[in-house]
């Protein structure tokens, strides 16, 4: 399993309470914030979720 690097570029001013949870639940709180997570399926989804919100990257 690899590891990506998801990085804030938007707000989450109006959008729903759902994709305001998931940002949350990957660590993102401030814009230009980045995280390294495994690229499990779940996390996958959760950025799949939110792809309009932030960038992605693929680690080794």
């Amino acid at each position: 399993m690899g590891k990506i690097k998801v990085t804030k570029v938007k707000s989450a001013i109006n959008r729903t309470q759902n994709q305001k949870r998931i940002l949350e639940a990957l660590g993102l709180k401030k814009i230009g914030q980045t995280i390294e997570h495994d690229a499990s399926p779940s996390v996958l989804g959760m950025v799949n979720k939110v792809s309009h919100l932030v960038s992605v990257e693929e680690t080794k």
